[in-house]
């Protein structure tokens, strides 16, 4: 491959949003004056809403959404009086949020950055970093874990939503499921894997055992204090099995 995967990951995404891709786009004022007034709900995962105990109070704290764009989760955050900042890789939905931010009047430091590389930020810098399923673009992704626990405080809160696999082993057509993939998925090693999403426009994606996912957190030192799993919202194997995991992790102090 010629070209850095993640780059071609952003593009891709750049694509889905201009044909109405549902995780890039914003939320409207209605949505955010309720959040003023405390009516809110935010996604880590598919369709279940983060469970509002997980959140500390967010006035005042500074809150990292780690390939969060799009002026979904952020705008809230923001209503909710957090200092936000916001990493993606995608031009589309980093414009997603200057054009909230701008709309209703907040800042949000916007960062355009790869999260395969090291965070653009100094050691223990957030409070809290809200990671929406998206390490299913990353091929590492004890990276990923390992440089949430530096850019974190002491004490700090990882909330993040991670793909379990299912959706890489099936072929979901939505009339029926047929196992077409061995697990861990890689593109980048199966050259069959890497045509069937380059003719689907699907990006390079991966899977990630519970050993990288939940495990590699462990491993960079946070200690789990919840998860809940939760389904697909389309799609035959929502019936069957859930395919992501959520996770509420703490920085020791």
């Amino acid at each position: 491959m010629d070209t850095n995967y993640t780059d071609i990951n952003a593009r891709t995404i750049d694509r889905w949003i201009e044909e109405g891709w549902e995780w890039g786009i914003p939320i409207t004022h209605e949505e955010y004056i309720k959040a003023t007034h405390g009516e809110w709900n935010v996604l880590l995962t598919s369709t279940k809403y983060v469970p509002k105990h997980w959140f500390p109070e967010l006035k005042d704290k500074k809150l990292l959404g780690l390939a969060s764009g799009g002026g979904q989760q952020m705008p809230i955050f923001a209503a909710l009086g957090a200092c936000v900042t916001v990493l993606d890789y995608s031009d589309r939905q980093l414009a997603s949020e200057r054009l909230v931010a701008e709309r209703e009047g907040y800042h949000i430091e916007i960062i355009k950055a790869d999260m395969t590389k090291t965070f653009p930020f100094n050691d223990e810098v957030f409070d809290i970093i809200f990671h929406p399923v998206s390490n299913c673009y990353v091929e590492d992704v004890y990276h990923v874990w390992n440089e949430c626990f530096r850019v974190l405080k002491r004490g700090g809160i990882l909330l993040a939503g991670m793909d379990n696999g299912f959706n890489f082993l099936f072929d979901d057509n939505e009339k029926s499921l047929e196992i077409v993939n061995k697990l861990p998925y890689n593109p980048l090693k199966d050259k069959n894997q890497l045509r069937k999403l380059e003719e689907s426009d699907g990006g390079v994606q991966f899977s990630h055992t519970i050993e990288e996912q939940i495990g590699g957190q462990l491993k960079a030192g946070f200690l789990l204090k919840e998860l809940y799993e939760d389904c697909n919202d389309v799609g035959l194997l929502k019936e069957y099995a859930p395919s992501f995991i959520a996770t509420n992790a703490v920085k020791p102090q």
